[in-house]
């Protein structure tokens, strides 16, 4: 009798699984399907056909579908390549990140069904939303005494509170503010006009209340979030001990999707002392919507804003001023802007300041802009291929857990140096 296998069958999300089924006929064709309800309102589904080997076996850690929704060997792919069964979601997680994602392995023809449950929040992390001091956001803390090192984590051009990200930071031993800055309770709807020092009170807020181990407070921004982080980490880099930027821009930018129509999308996003931070689009000579207007890519408009050399040098983030390792993650097929270019000029201009930290810049070629976490759906993004997406989703969160492992122990030896 045919028997389904998934080990470990309950862990965090990050965690990969082995699916097996055992007690086939050699040659045999089986069907297994994986069903996820994401975000409390879609279905998420998938299916691939396998044939059996000569045992009588089939392991998606060892054997490629014959058909199906994904090509390859690949563990988890019954997970990236799932689809929203109805209409178009982008609602990969559940509303609450303290609930976990369960997902039903079915072998189809049979009884054979397991549920494959994915944990954001581990055992003993705690939760607390954070409304004081004109902050809002929300803190994961791992379980177990601290002091731990902590990280502070930034959302993009959405908004909102990225409870997501900060769970698994929580989870994997680090205090993890979210902190939301506009699209989120109490704030403005859009990213115009937002002053850095709201960012800095936040610094400040984690090194008070959470006196993290070693005063290591790590940056991790999306998108948007990745300017901003290497924006902050050189506007005030005695709070930072690194940064981490996903898809960032080594450029100041403008409101641009985000932006207050009243302000416009050419008007400032950032401002510091109360003066807007000169950008990319400021007396450009070759900056175009025509091409985001006219539907296509975003980064197509970007891209012409770079080929005046004056504007991009005086919007250029002094990255040179952060004090601590760098790490981007940057998407070669990036439909909201060449994070790959972008992650290269950081990397250049940093290299020619000879900064004494480590840097480095993991570049998926063929992914797209929404490089998030492991093993959840890979495909409802409009740019990168799924399986690429996949890849950078899990070969991403692998690098950025050993830069972070790696820069608390770099920060622990200095501070005893200094004892």
């Amino acid at each position: 009798m045919a028997t389904l296998h998934i080990s470990p069958a309950d862990g965090l999300l990050d965690e990969p699984r082995q699916i097996v089924v055992e007690g086939l006929a050699a040659g045999q064709q089986v069907t297994l399907s994986s069903q996820t309800r994401r975000g409390g309102e879609h279905l998420w589904r998938s299916s691939a056909t396998f044939v059996a080997d000569a045992r009588g076996r089939v392991d998606l850690e060892q054997d490629a579908p014959l058909t199906g929704d994904y090509s390859g060997v690949s563990a988890m792919g019954l997970l990236w390549s799932q689809r929203a069964g109805q209409g178009r979601s982008t609602a990969v997680f559940n509303d609450s990140v303290v609930q976990p994602l369960l997902t039903e392995i079915r072998l189809e023809g049979s009884d054979q069904m397991q549920t494959l449950i994915q944990r954001l929040a581990g055992e003993g992390v705690s939760r607390r939303e954070i409304r004081e001091n004109g902050l809002v956001g929300t803190l994961f803390v791992p379980a177990g005494p601290g002091p731990h090192p902590a990280v502070m984590v930034l959302n993009g051009s959405g908004g909102g509170i990225n409870e997501a990200r900060a769970a698994l930071y929580a989870s994997r031993g680090y205090s993890a503010l979210a902190l939301g800055y506009f699209k989120a309770p109490g704030l403005s709807d859009y990213i115009s006009n937002t002053p850095l020092e709201y960012f800095e009170q936040g610094l400040a807020w984690m090194h008070r209340e959470l006196a993290p181990a070693d005063g290591f407070i790590a940056l991790s921004g999306q998108s948007r979030g990745g300017e901003l982080v290497l924006l902050l980490g050189s506007l005030f880099p005695r709070s930072v001990a690194a940064v981490i930027g996903y898809v960032p821009s080594a450029l100041v930018h403008g409101g641009q999707a985000a932006a207050d129509p009243a302000v416009g999308r050419d008007g400032p996003a950032w401002l510091y002392r109360g003066q807007p931070l000169v950008h990319v689009w400021n007396n450009n000579r070759h900056a175009s919507w025509a091409a985001r207007d006219a539907g296509l890519r975003n980064a197509l408009s970007i891209s012409t804003a770079l080929q005046d050399a004056q504007a991009v040098a005086r919007a250029c983030i002094a990255v040179e001023q952060i004090r601590g390792p760098v790490l981007l993650l940057t998407a070669g097929d990036d439909a909201a802007w060449p994070s790959s270019r972008f992650g290269q000029m950081v990397c250049e201009r940093l290299q020619s300041s000879r900064h004494p930290w480590p840097v480095a810049q993991h570049d998926y070629p063929l992914a797209g802009h929404s490089i998030l976490l492991p093993f959840i759906p890979a495909t409802y993004s409009d740019d990168g291929e799924p399986a690429a997406n996949a890849r950078a989703n899990q070969q991403s969160w692998q690098a950025v857990r050993e830069f972070l492992q790696n820069a608390v122990a770099a920060r622990r030896a200095q501070t005893k140096e200094l004892q």
